[in-house]
């Protein structure tokens, strides 16, 4: 038996004990209870391979921890022990959870104002190019990935990985109740480097871009891979349940498929991650209770009010098309664009996700493979990020009429109020702001990365003069009475 006698809060305990089954391995039943005072936990573990049995747990509390296994076998039956959960390590923040209805906050009560990436298959390309992926990725300002558990056949992306989730066999086909560890130890270990990185690793269970069948397993194997999959993951904090991509588009599983796999991970996960579904072209419904969040496809992000009320949760854009110059036209987006709706989603208290898909000669797009960023909307986005930084703790929520009926959308926080202008291009923006107040002006051009802080205060009915051209925006600050 080997484990930890002491983790940081939100941390990963991991105990691993030795014992030789009869049988298929994966089978056995093995998992521990973990005890803080009162409270009682109780985590399901997993085969590792080679007589390997581990489970995992994340501490939420600073203190002494006590556990106790449970396992078929008898040897691992009963085995008792305890660690102290201490403070978390600096860049620690906890797992972000739903707060406010429309927004996420870090367990430790941070904001987290969301700028996502995609790189669907980017753990399945050999080490050269996934370490070339997180050197890009540790100075980008995305703190999401979405990214498969199973590898991707699709355009621009028909390598063969190095590892697969299931045992191969002889004949090629897969032993759907036998897992590969070499490719979970692989997995895990590219989520912890996100981890590493304060990266959110938003994990997609199911996609319909496949030549090995796994869009296409059994009942029993999908539900063997939950099971599976939330007792490796689910203790590392950065993790977020992402369903499927598009899973309107996979014909072998029907709505009542869905909403088990949701049902099924909600009573595994001790935790409780974010949970979503990614849509092509109709949704699902958000409404259902296992669902902590909107993750859509749309092109048009000024729809983000009309999903907020109507599924009452954070709404998500994960994918509103991609920055690039390929053929196809959802991949061929100006970087001016990319940025803007970005912007347009903020503004209106939602959240967007980038993606790039330039050509490459040898297929690395960062869309699907990671690698490096060619585009330019990366740092106009750490300049939103940057933005948003400076907002209230529980998000920014829309402004009917932003401001100005039928112009610019606006958001407003605690004090503050936040105005984009998008494609348009006003020499004079006009607004109605609190009339019992007096507020600071800065002006932003969101394309050139400026802020320019402009004399003197605005209040009531306004005017500012604003330079003729698009994507520009305007922060508005109450300013504190002498």
């Amino acid at each position: 038996m080997t484990m930890q006698p002491t983790v940081e809060r939100w941390g990963l305990f991991d105990l691993a004990c030795t014992a030789v089954a009869e049988g298929n391995p994966f089978d056995v039943r093995f998992g521990a209870t973990f005890r803080y005072q009162h409270r009682a936990v109780q985590v399901s573990g997993f085969c590792d391979g080679s007589g390997v049995y581990r489970v995992r747990f994340m501490p939420d509390t600073e203190g002494l921890w006590s556990y106790e296994t449970f396992c078929d076998l008898a040897g691992l039956n009963g085995v008792t022990g305890e660690f102290r959960c201490t403070p978390p390590s600096a860049g620690n923040r906890g797992p972000v959870a739903v707060a406010e209805r429309y927004h996420f906050r870090y367990a430790d009560g941070s904001p987290y104002y969301q700028i996502g990436t995609t790189c669907y298959a980017w753990a399945h390309q050999g080490e050269a190019l996934e370490q070339q992926t997180l050197r890009t990725l540790a100075t980008a300002p995305f703190n999401k990935m979405r990214m498969c558990v199973f590898p991707k056949h699709y355009r621009y992306n028909a390598n063969e990985p190095e590892f697969y989730p299931f045992e191969r066999q002889t004949d090629g086909s897969f032993d759907w109740t036998r897992f590969e560890p070499a490719f979970w130890r692989h997995f895990e270990g590219r989520v912890a480097d996100l981890q590493a990185l304060g990266i959110e690793a938003d994990l997609i269970l199911f996609h319909p871009y496949d030549r090995w069948g796994f869009s296409e397993m059994p009942p029993e194997a999908d539900e063997r891979y939950l099971r599976y999959a939330v007792a490796r993951l689910a203790s590392y904090r950065n993790v977020w349940w992402s369903f499927a991509n598009e899973y309107d588009l996979m014909r072998t599983k029907s709505m009542a498929d869905w909403d088990r796999f949701f049902r099924l991970v909600q009573a595994q996960d001790p935790y409780q991650r974010l949970r979503s579904i990614h849509n092509c072209r109709g949704f699902y419904d958000h409404a259902q209770p296992w669902v902590t969040h909107q993750s859509i496809q749309h092109r048009a992000p000024e729809n983000t009010v009309q999903w907020r009320e109507q599924y009452g949760k954070p709404v998500v854009i994960d994918e509103t098309q991609y920055e690039g110059n390929i053929p196809e036209s959802w991949g061929s987006l100006t970087p001016e664009m990319m940025v803007s709706r970005f912007w347009e989603g903020a503004v209106r208290g939602g959240y967007v996700g980038h993606g790039e898909t330039y050509l490459d000669a040898a297929d690395e797009l960062w869309w699907s493979k990671g690698g490096v960023l060619r585009g330019q909307s990366a740092p106009r986005l750490h300049f939103l990020a940057q933005v948003l930084a400076r907002g209230p703790q529980r998000g920014y929520d829309p402004v009917a009429g932003g401001l100005r009926s039928g112009f610019a959308a606006a958001s407003k926080g605690q004090d503050l109020y936040l105005v984009y202008c998008s494609h348009q291009q006003p020499g004079l923006l006009q607004g109605v702001l609190p009339d019992d107040a007096d507020f600071a002006v800065e002006v932003l051009d969101t394309w050139n990365m400026t802020c320019e802080a402009r004399p003197g205060t605005v209040s009531g009915q306004f005017q500012l003069p604003l330079p003729t051209r698009p994507w520009m925006a305007a922060l508005l600050t109450r300013v504190e009475a002498p």
